[in-house]
């Protein structure tokens, strides 16, 4: 089970993606398999830059009430895009929604992971 977790949750995430680009005019996705990659490397940098930012940022996050962590998430959506070439994000406003829409999805499925 400690290996199917990290499996399924780039599954959800690529096909997130997948549906999100079909949703969102600025998101564009040429395959399943740079979708699979995306979500990969999308987990890795949530892993790894995500918490510096955060950290960095932590004076605003605080003055926006949090709301700041958005437009974190939005800039690691369009950063990830940027070293994968199957996904393309056409700017900001895309991120935002398809990151919000990716957060959601990724909630929903930490809370159906956890209770079993």
């Amino acid at each position: 089970m400690f290996i199917l977790r990290p499996i399924i949750r780039i599954l959800v995430t690529a096909i997130t993606v997948l549906i999100i680009s079909h949703y969102i005019p600025g998101i564009q996705v040429e395959n399943f398999t740079g979708a699979i990659l995306f979500a990969v490397v999308f987990g890795v940098i949530n892993i790894v830059i995500k918490p510096i930012v955060k950290f960095f940022a932590l004076p605003i996050r605080l003055l926006t009430l949090g709301l700041f962590t958005f437009v974190i998430n939005a800039l690691l959506f369009m950063l990830t895009s940027y070293f994968i070439d199957a996904v393309e994000v056409d700017g900001f406003l895309p991120a935002l929604y398809a990151s919000l829409i990716v957060s959601i999805v990724t909630v929903v499925l930490n809370s159906f992971l956890k209770n079993k």
